[in-house]
């Protein structure tokens, strides 16, 4: 900052008074530069997430809080460094479950936010240490509650326990591995909280809390705080993982899993505590693996009412379960089969493939199996016996039949659609409502009208209808992506990144879903995690447009400036088509474009000069921060052509003129600066940049005197 200064030539006083009254304003407000201000621009005109406590009651009426929570979450199942017998199948796929639980209104009531996850190549020994023993820490206060949860490799290496994290060699272990009596002082010491849980499904990870070593075990407890450390075995035992446990999981997580969705809660009382998953946990797996891994935890060490989940449909459950849990074996005749047991996805059947289910509650239960294009199998009752194991049987057979007339409306509804417009979607939603009358199970029809009434800016409405198009077929992954759509556009965040979880989940090779998830994670200011979300919509759709826009917008963000370009380039390299054709595309989602402020959706083609514009105001913003103010101008030009109406790319415009003026010397940038930041706050005043705006343009103003735009 200070060599640009002196690069100023000096020649006249004149020149002095531009240069070093405009440098002192542009340089004392770094902060006003318009790259730190998407996150904040977004939000404007959406309802604000506040992380607090939240009170709960009980079946019995007693006030219950929430503590404000943090987990972190490590998962590795692909040791690249060690050989094929030590890689694990279902590590990684345990700790996306538990990913799924901890921020599920179902479970664990974690904001989506504040549960960071390390999973795969992610889960290195850096990475761990950085999160475990930084960040952590850094956040949690002492009436949070805090959850920690590993899968994968423990070893045992001259006496002490190790966690084998990504690029884990077991030639070291001491060298790199994560010790356990590491992980014991971080969260006994360093992490103030009110409950602090410890869950590690590893082999020989009953070490963390060995029933034979009092000095580690010492360092895992404090005296002012409560701890839950539940380890999937004892010391020197093994943990298990199979296909037997919900279609591939480790025996421990998944039992910790189904314990957390209500099926620990013994008492019914919408409440899992640290004592009945405790007890819900060891009970089955010791039962599953027939004795040979016994999960432990120290019952003095921790509260044991300390609240693990809350489910609020187990208040309709009624009296206590029998304490001996049975199993639901599922088979079908077709692929792709999605099984739901009380309302709840327990996963998905194959033909070859059956689902086995332990760990249900003795009683009767409610099971539905669906198929995308078929009558769904129930729902029916089917009774789970104590200790006994029963096969489902679960037949696909009938394709769903459409109502001619309704596929009459609902093709009607659809060229209207595609025209956009008001006046177009209006009529749109009258054909999608009486499809809908027509053939209740129609769920593409309400799958449209949810997207109709989302364009007319009805959100209400279009909540419920693709709520509606989810009943109907669970596993409409399309419709769960699109209703993710929505829910970013109304700042509803964590529901918005639960239903893309799913989608996730179940179709990894789903681009669209990965770049909703990039721009939900970057509207909670998870820049890192929005660019590997964005990655992996490259990385499966590369000829997607949007899936560069979105990894562009999140590099940026992040301060991946060059790279931030690159991205934005190959975007417009994608969409560099005809504007009319843009009518035709498949913008029915949007979310919020980050850093602008406006949700205008006219009719479709607007959508996609928005996209255009943004991409070529993420240039000059980006090719502004790396001093290129040149390239800026240019690409904020461009993006003018666009949306001339776009305070942000005035206000980089007008930085960017001005500092052009400071690198060239030259006074007749000036005036474009003034007329940038003058458009800027015609345009809108109230914005946060607004006030450096004027900073600025009364600088400029007081040292070009009457230059002239």
């Amino acid at each position: 900052m200070n060599s640009a200064l002196r690069t100023i030539s000096l020649a006249g006083a004149w020149r002095r008074s531009i240069y070093g009254l405009l440098m002192a304003i542009l340089f004392a407000f770094p902060s006003a530069l318009p790259a730190q201000a998407p996150t904040n621009a977004q939000q404007r005109d959406l309802k604000v997430e506040k992380d607090v406590p939240v009170e709960i009651e009980d079946i019995s009426g007693n006030k219950l809080v929430i503590p404000r929570s943090y987990a972190l979450v490590i998962g590795v199942g692909n040791y690249p460094n060690l050989q094929g017998n030590f890689q694990l199948q279902y590590a990684e796929k345990d700790a996306e479950s538990i990913y799924s639980v901890l921020i599920s209104p179902e479970g664990g009531n974690f904001r989506a936010e504040n549960v960071k996850r390390l999973v795969g190549e992610e889960a290195t020994l850096e990475n761990i240490r950085r999160e475990l023993e930084e960040w952590l820490p850094s956040v949690a206060q002492p009436e949070d509650r805090v959850l920690i949860y590993f899968a994968g490799h423990g070893f045992l290496y001259q006496g002490g326990g190790y966690l084998a994290p990504y690029d884990f060699r077991i030639e070291d272990p001491s060298k790199y591995g994560y010790p356990m009596q590491n992980l014991g002082e971080v969260i006994g010491g360093k992490i103030q909280a009110r409950w602090k849980v410890l869950l590690t499904d590893s082999c020989h990870s009953g070490v963390i809390a060995p029933e034979d070593s009092a000095q580690l075990n010492s360092r895992l407890l404090n005296l002012n705080t409560s701890l839950f450390s539940l380890t999937a075995s004892r010391d020197r035992e093994q943990s298990f993982e199979s296909i037997d446990f919900g279609g591939g999981h480790g025996a421990f997580t998944y039992y910790v899993v189904k314990g957390m969705e209500g099926l620990a809660d013994e008492n019914t009382d919408s409440i899992v505590t640290a004592d009945e998953l405790a007890e819900y946990v060891r009970r089955n797996v010791r039962e599953a693996t027939q004795g040979a891994q016994n999960p432990t935890s120290d019952r003095g060490s921790f509260d044991k009412d300390m609240l693990l989940a809350y489910i609020p449909s187990n208040k309709a459950m009624g009296s206590a379960p029998a304490p001996k849990f049975g199993t639901l074996v599922f088979e079908t005749n077709r692929d792709g089969v999605e099984v739901f047991v009380n309302d709840r996805s327990v996963g998905v059947v194959n033909k070859d493939e059956p689902l086995r289910l332990p760990g249900l509650t003795p009683g009767v239960h409610r099971v539905r199996a669906v198929k995308m294009g078929f009558e769904p199998d129930g729902p029916r009752e089917e009774v789970v016996y104590p200790g006994q194991e029963k096969t489902v049987t679960i037949k696909i057979l009938i394709p769903r039949r459409r109502n001619r007339a309704a596929i009459d409306k609902f093709e009607s509804g659809i060229e209207k659609y595609n025209k956009g417009y008001a006046k177009n979607y209006q009529e749109a939603a009258a054909d999608f409502q009486q499809a809908l009358a027509l053939d209740p199970k129609y769920s593409q029809a309400a799958l449209y009208l949810a997207r109709t009434y989302n364009a007319l800016f009805d959100q209400d409405k279009a909540r419920r209808f693709f709520q509606k198009a989810i009943e109907i077929d669970p596993d409409y992954l399309e419709a769960r992506a699109s209703f993710a759509g929505m829910l970013l556009d109304i700042g509803d965040l964590d529901e918005s990144i639960r239903q893309l979880n799913v989608v996730t989940q179940r179709d990894k090779r789903n681009g669209m879903a990965w770049y909703l998830q990039s721009q939900a994670y970057l509207r909670k200011d998870l820049f890192k995690e929005a660019v590997t979300s964005a990655r992996r919509a490259v990385d499966v759709a590369p000829d997607d447009g949007e899936s560069h826009f979105w990894l562009a917008q999140s590099l940026r963000m992040n301060g991946d400036y060059t790279e931030a370009i690159d991205s934005y380039q190959r975007y417009l390299r994608l969409s560099d088509f005809n504007s009319k054709l843009a009518g035709n595309l498949n913008y029915y989602v949007l979310g919020f474009l980050a850093g602008i402020g406006k949700k205008k959706r006219a009719a479709q083609q607007d959508i996609w000069k928005e996209l255009r514009s943004q991409a070529w105001f993420g240039i000059c913003d980006a090719g502004r921060k790396l001093n290129k103010y040149g390239e800026a101008i240019e690409a904020c030009r461009e993006a003018l052509r666009y949306d001339s109406a776009d305070p942000f790319t005035h206000y980089a415009l007008g930085l960017s003129y001005a500092r052009q003026a400071n690198l060239q010397n030259d006074p007749s940038l000036c005036a474009p600066a003034i007329r940038h930041f003058e458009t800027m706050l015609e345009l809108n005043p109230d914005l946060e940049e607004a006030d450096f705006a004027r900073k600025n343009l009364t600088a400029l103003q007081q040292a070009c005197g009457s230059a002239k735009p």
